[in-house]
């Protein structure tokens, strides 16, 4: 399998599902969503960028919360839903691959990048991107497969970066980066951020009883994400 995932918008043809699923789903509504929120802390008045927004279920709770949200993604379809889920915000097609030309420097406050990383082939490149349209004073969150979680399903070398192609639950194919957390790190500071806080996030324990063997796991195994707030460095 060639060492590349490509820019192919993978999600286009189940977007309506994936909207239908993580709307309420364990994984996305009482796990990585909250995560990150709370990493992002007050928005309202804020300017965020929703990179890889997929249908909008983010941009949703941020503009409830009162930020000015601007979204993309590299498939039409997750677009789509998302101004139809979202119209106060703004979304556009767009592939993380080519540069944000249509934002310029210091102009956004916060940027929300979830669960995409995986998805890129050059993530330095992206990332340095996101650092140049972020405000001095702001703050990148992102959140990620766990690593030990995926060397744990995966097995192999967990040191050595490579791409996976698996087919989930939901009968969707993906093909996905793993990587170690510590290339996760490096490539933070190589785009220019400073990590400022790492999350291994539990679970919404309200969630106990909707889902009872999968909050059980990941209250005890590091089997599902981790989120990242990180600063640009005043350095750079």
């Amino acid at each position: 399998m060639a060492d590349e995932v490509g820019s192919a918008p993978q999600y286009d043809e189940f977007a309506d599902e994936f909207l239908d699923h993580a709307r309420d789903g364990f994984y996305n509504a009482h796990y990585d969503r909250p995560a990150c929120l709370e990493l992002l802390g007050s928005v309202s008045g804020r300017t965020v960028l929703d990179a890889a927004c997929g249908p909008g279920l983010y941009a949703g709770e941020l503009v409830d919360r009162g930020a000015k949200v601007v979204g993309l993604d590299n498939s039409p379809r997750m677009v789509e839903l998302a101004r139809d889920s979202v119209p106060a915000a703004e979304f556009r097609v767009h592939d993380l691959a080519d540069p944000l030309d249509w934002l310029p420097d210091d102009s956004v406050d916060l940027v929300l990048f979830a669960l995409a990383l995986e998805y890129l082939d050059d993530r330095v490149s992206v990332l340095r991107e996101l650092r140049r349209v972020l405000r001095p004073d702001g703050a990148l969150v992102l959140s990620r497969m766990h690593p030990t979680g995926e060397w744990l399903r995966h097995g192999g070398n967990y040191f050595e970066p490579r791409v996976v192609e698996e087919v989930w639950s939901m009968g969707w194919r993906v093909r996905q980066w793993l990587a170690p957390l510590e290339q996760t790190c490096a490539e933070l500071s190589a785009a220019g951020f400073l990590l400022e806080r790492l999350r291994e996030p539990r679970p919404r324990p309200e969630s106990a009883e909707l889902y009872p063997e999968a909050y059980a796991r990941l209250t005890q195994e590091p089997a599902g994400f981790l989120a990242i707030r990180a600063i640009p460095d005043p350095r750079d």
